[in-house]
C-alpha cells in the first residue's frame, strides 16, 4: 500500500539517504550532510517548507519538498503560490505513477493551505514529468537555478 506521510524524526535517516541519492543523480557537488544539517532540516523544523515521504509498504521510496511562497522568504519567487521545490522517487519505483501520486498529494496540501496556483523550477530531465502533470513552461527564467519557471494555474487538474 502506498502512503504519503509528513517527515517525522523516525524517518529522517531514510530521508537523508534518499536526498543524497537525489543530489548524486543531479550531479551536485555540494556537501549533502552539511546541506541537510545546516539548512534543510532546520528550515523544515522552522516551518519554512514541508517534506512528505512516500512509503510503499514498509519502504520509503521518495519525497517531495514544497512550500507556499511568502514575501521576503528565501527561495520565494511568487507570493502566495505553491512551490514544488524538490521531488524524488528512487529509480526502481519510477514509471509506476508514484511521482504523480506524491505531486498530487503535495498540491492538495498546498491548496488546503490557501494556494490557488503552483510552480516549479525543474531540471531539464524532469520537465516532461511536470508538463504531464499540468505545468506549463513560461518565459520567466531563473538564473540561479539555470532553468525556466513552470506554472500550474489549476490545482484541481490531475496528472495524465
Amino acid at each position: 500500500m502506498l502512503h504519503a506521510l509528513p517527515l517525522r524524526d523516525g524517518a529522517q535517516d531514510e530521508f537523508k539517504n534518499l536526498f543524497k541519492n537525489y543530489y548524486k543523480e543531479l550531479g551536485c557537488d555540494e556537501d549533502c550532510d552539511h546541506l541537510l544539517s545546516e539548512y534543510i532540516l532546520p528550515d523544515l523544523i522552522a516551518g519554512v517548507f514541508r517534506i512528505d515521504m512516500l512509503k510503499e509498504g514498509e519502504i520509503f521510496i521518495g519525497f517531495v519538498v514544497y512550500q507556499i511562497d511568502e514575501m521576503g522568504g528565501e527561495w520565494s519567487f511568487k507570493e502566495g503560490w505553491g512551490d514544488i521545490r524538490e521531488i524524488y522517487i528512487a529509480p526502481p519505483y519510477r514509471k509506476k505513477g508514484y511521482g504523480k501520486f506524491l505531486l498530487y498529494t503535495a498540491e492538495m496540501k498546498l491548496k488546503e493551505s490557501g494556494a490557488q496556483k503552483a510552480y516549479c523550477l525543474p531540471c531539464e530531465n524532469s520537465s516532461p514529468f511536470f508538463t504531464a502533470c499540468g505545468y506549463k513552461k513560461t518565459e520567466s527564467y531563473n538564473d540561479e537555478t539555470d532553468c525556466f519557471f513552470y506554472e500550474k494555474h489549476d490545482l484541481n487538474n490531475k496528472c495524465k
